[in-house]
């Protein structure tokens, strides 16, 4: 059992490597070639592409019998999106931030997130609040990429006199573009797959081994399935940035994280039986701890518009103290007491008030370059 569980985890290690490389490939031509930016792009189709395993795991359990692992899964991948996602991201190369996300994308994805708690209060997830996390991801697309058509449309109004003729753009001109959008969606449906295949077969491998050491299913959904269904957008996300595509590897992560609440959990109440039951533990913490985390991601990104190498860091480092903390909790360990102290009462804390420190310190900084321009 442990040699197939471990075949599993390298195929699968194997599968989202190249998966990923062709989804980058396949998404970033494809952005060019329907006049889209890499941003929107990420947003939009690889963030629905890489929530593919979400999607897929989440309404296997849902309908088997697991609705624990349901909820951690979304829950936990959220988690591991931005703290693990960005902070390996963050690492390799410093992560600049569009303003169009902290004006938009990020607040939508706290929204979401406090919604995700707001219909989960009562202890499960019912096919009517599936469908509103549907119906509220649809008007999120909608708007995004009609907003994103007309700033190119009136970008392309502008250089209309400047552009050539159809018949004079090189390589055939339309037909090209044509060809190319056509080339660029099957990488990105070959890379879908390659995802999809390599995170089914790590997760398979790495539950039977979790589940050896009697972790609960909540458990296993949070941690183990979490990380494994999020390996398509580290592979993204490391591949974008190494390529130069930092826009496409922040969009997946934000534009992740709102497909797995609004699609994945969505159409998972909506396609089970009796909807999805939500543990007292989820609700009391790890949907709260989710909504923290995305909090968290925007005093980050305002100060300075980038997630640094530092912040990086301290997302990665954050990250192993909440894995600590579930497994400690979850083996009801001696250390868990001191440790849970030590997490609410110190780091969060002064985490949190450094964070505010840089806030104020990067809004006084731009008020002083207002004021300067003003001036002058």
């Amino acid at each position: 059992m442990s040699t197939i569980a471990l075949l599993s985890l390298v195929g699968g290690l194997v599968l989202l490597v190249g998966g990923g490389e062709l989804l980058v490939r396949g998404a970033t031509s494809l952005a060019h070639s329907i006049g889209m930016s890499a941003l929107v792009v990420g947003l939009t189709v690889v963030s629905f592409a890489t929530s593919a395993p979400e999607l897929a795991v989440s309404t296997g359990a849902a309908l088997s019998g697991y609705p624990g692992l349901a909820i951690g899964n979304v829950v936990g991948s959220n988690i591991a999106n931005i703290f693990l996602i960005l902070g390996i991201g963050a690492l390799i190369a410093p992560l600049i931030v569009k303003s169009q996300i902290i004006r938009t994308d990020i607040p939508i994805m706290i929204g979401f997130s406090l919604l995700l708690l707001v219909v989960a209060l009562d202890g499960s997830i019912s096919r009517i609040n599936g469908i509103v996390l549907v119906v509220m991801l649809l008007i999120y697309l909608a708007v995004t990429v009609t907003a994103t058509r007309r700033s190119t449309n009136g970008e392309e109004h502008v250089s209309a006199d400047a552009a050539p003729a159809p018949d004079t753009w090189p390589d055939g001109g339309t037909s090209s573009r044509g060809k190319q959008a056509a080339m660029s969606t099957l990488l990105v449906v070959i890379g879908v797959g390659l995802l999809v295949a390599g995170a089914q077969l790590l997760v398979n491998g790495a539950t039977s081994i979790a589940a050896a050491f009697g972790l609960s299913d909540l458990v296993i959904g949070l941690t183990v399935v979490a990380i494994g269904t999020s390996l398509p957008e580290l592979a993204t996300a490391v591949i974008a940035v190494r390529k130069g595509e930092v826009d496409l590897a922040v969009g997946n992560v934000v534009g992740s994280n709102i497909f797995n609440i609004g699609a994945v959990l969505g159409i998972t109440a909506v396609i089970a039986p009796e909807g999805i039951d939500v543990s007292p533990g989820a609700v009391g913490f790890d949907i709260p701890i989710m909504i923290a985390v995305a909090l968290v991601l925007l005093p980050v990104a305002f100060t300075g518009l980038a997630v640094a190498r530092w912040e990086g860091g301290v997302f990665v480092a954050f990250y192993g103290a909440y894995l600590g903390y579930l497994v400690l909790d979850a083996t009801d360990h001696d250390a868990l007491e001191p440790f849970g102290a030590t997490m609410m009462w110190f780091v969060i804390p002064i985490t949190a008030f450094w964070l505010v420190l840089l806030a104020a310190h990067e809004g006084r900084k731009r008020l002083a370059r207002r004021r300067e321009s003003v001036r002058t």
